[in-house]
């Protein structure tokens, strides 16, 4: 787990307004309902992101983080991974995860992905990115051996035993940006990624913390306020480079 209901998202170095934002019900290419919350700039800066949150699903923390990224200039989606199991609906710290986390599929959560990509496409045309955090950061970067039109993915601390099995198809590029202090995931496990991406010609940049906790993304964590200002910067550059080239 994450993020709790008091953490909150470090704001970006850019500070737009939020022109809309609302929480909606998308159908997913094969009928089911995925719960997702939507949030638009004022000033777009010509990029969306589709957040993949951790195991909670659509959590409070990940609504504001999508407003977070809509000041910046992103349209921005979170998408829920247990509309399939659960119902649609906003999941606080009582929901229980443990009971269908199990029943998460990745090849289902791409197809709820394709649901939010044509959303943010009808409201904000531009290019796509995915962002996940932990079990979601390890399927942001699993979907760049995928199909969808996605620019490029990224991850905050994810779960390379997500990504293994698709080394040899990866297209996209991606940015992984690594907790130094992972308690959830042992150093060894990104190190064995990062030769495996690099012997299978993967287009990538790793970024590790050196210290960080796992889930430091997040303005409580005074100490890590120059990471998170650089995690920012690190996302703004990376689509920047990736998202003119679409």
């Amino acid at each position: 787990m994450c993020h709790s209901t008091d953490s909150k998202p470090p704001a970006a170095p850019v500070l737009g307004t939020v022109t809309h934002s609302e929480h909606l019900a998308l159908t997913s290419p094969d009928g089911t309902k995925v719960g997702a919350y939507l949030a638009l700039p004022a000033e777009p800066n010509g990029r969306n992101v589709v957040i993949l949150p951790d195991v909670r699903g659509l959590h409070a923390y990940y609504q504001e983080l999508a407003e977070r990224f809509a000041e910046a200039g992103f349209g921005a989606i979170v998408v829920d991974y247990y509309g399939r199991t659960a119902g649609v609906g906003v999941r606080d710290d009582e929901f229980d995860w443990q009971s269908y986390l199990t029943q998460v599929k990745p090849e289902e959560v791409a197809l709820d992905v394709r649901a939010a990509i044509d959303q943010l496409g009808r409201a904000n045309p531009s290019s796509f990115f995915t962002v996940g955090f932990c079990f979601g950061g390890g399927l942001s970067w699993r979907l760049a051996a995928g199909d969808l039109p996605l620019a490029g993915t990224i991850g905050f601390y994810g779960r390379p035993a997500l990504v293994t099995d698709v080394l040899d198809r990866i297209q996209r590029p991606m940015l992984l940006l690594v907790a130094g202090d992972d308690v959830a995931t042992p150093q060894e496990d990104f190190r064995a990624l990062d030769a495996g991406l690099t012997a299978a010609g993967a287009d990538y940049e790793l970024v590790t913390y050196d210290g960080a906790p796992h889930s430091f993304f997040d303005r409580a964590y005074g100490e890590w306020r120059e990471t998170c200002d650089d995690a920012w910067r690190q996302i703004i550059a990376f689509t920047e480079r990736h998202g003119a080239s679409r």
